[in-house]
């Protein structure tokens, strides 16, 4: 069987499955068995498959068609430009919480930058919370190698992932993992110049109703934010300002309609918030504040 008919074979099956952008979910999955990237696949349509490449394909598309998502299925996926390895321990990090990383180590390193013309030789601190695949730790480490990174947990599994991911990309030397629920994991007070998060803001009804992916397969602890969905961003409301130093700052992602609702939410706990950053799609997603 050559490549382009594995391809259409497979894609034919996915649509039944109901999967969206089936082509793609294809080629990926054939381009990463191949170890090849995804646009050489067009130069080598007439390439025949071992038999064992076909097997392996032929599985990958039974379980995609189930409805299991592809970053689980291939094991790993690229944040920040990071190749970090996945499993159902942890949720899949989505496009927007790149802008999240992005955001924080550019405030990481104006934060070090600052302290340089001041001559305050004094170490950027961040805190993840929730870090599930490391992905927010992993990137600020990476994009500010000065800075030193906690990232906590409830989830022994997803520390175990999220330490490995941090030792592939040489920044396990710069990030405490910590298990534990939320601040209650730090083994001291602290204060830092950084805090994110992106946590649960699904509303627990509302589950139910959320793509199989997502339904099925990844954590529920991941997901689900309380009735309303702002259980957490009430939380860190009244608990981050004692852990943030005076010029720090408070970074999470919100789902889509909540930002003005946890602006409210922060308001009400005397936070300044500064701005709310806008997603690639223009929507409402990373809300900035510190205390006031």
């Amino acid at each position: 069987m050559t490549a382009l008919e594995s391809i259409q074979r497979s894609t034919e099956f996915l649509t039944k499955k109901g999967v969206e952008s089936p082509r793609l979910q294809v080629e990926l999955a054939l381009a990463h068995l191949l170890k090849i990237p995804r646009m050489r696949l067009y130069l080598d349509f007439e390439r025949q498959l071992q038999p064992s490449e076909v097997a392996a394909l032929r599985e990958m598309m039974r379980r995609r068609g189930q409805r299991e998502p592809l970053q689980y299925i291939l094991g790993s996926m690229s944040f920040c430009g990071l190749e970090l390895a996945l499993s159902p321990d942890v949720f899949i990090p989505r496009p927007e919480t790149e802008l999240l990383a992005e955001k924080g180590w550019e405030f990481l390193n104006a934060s070090l930058a600052q302290g340089a013309s001041s001559q305050t030789d004094r170490t950027p601190l961040a805190l993840d919370v929730g870090t599930g695949s490391g992905c927010l730790a992993i990137a600020l480490a990476f994009h500010c190698p000065q800075a030193e990174v906690f990232a906590a947990d409830l989830s022994a599994a997803a520390l175990e992932l999220a330490s490995r991911n941090a030792a592939r990309h040489g920044t396990d030397s710069r990030i405490r993992f910590l298990h534990g629920d939320g601040f209650a994991a730090l083994p001291e007070p602290m204060r830092f110049d950084l805090i994110v998060s992106n946590p649960p803001y699904i509303p627990s009804a509302e589950i139910a109703a959320l793509p199989p992916e997502v339904r099925d397969h990844e954590p529920r602890q991941a997901l689900d934010g309380g009735a309303d969905g702002l259980d957490y961003y009430r939380r860190w409301a009244s608990e981050s300002a004692s852990f943030l130093r005076a010029d720090g700052r408070l970074m999470v992602e919100l789902g889509a309609g909540q930002a003005g609702r946890v602006t409210e939410i922060f308001q009400a706990q005397k936070w300044i918030v500064e701005w709310v950053e806008r997603d690639y799609n223009q929507h409402p997603r990373i809300l900035v504040a510190h205390p006031g």
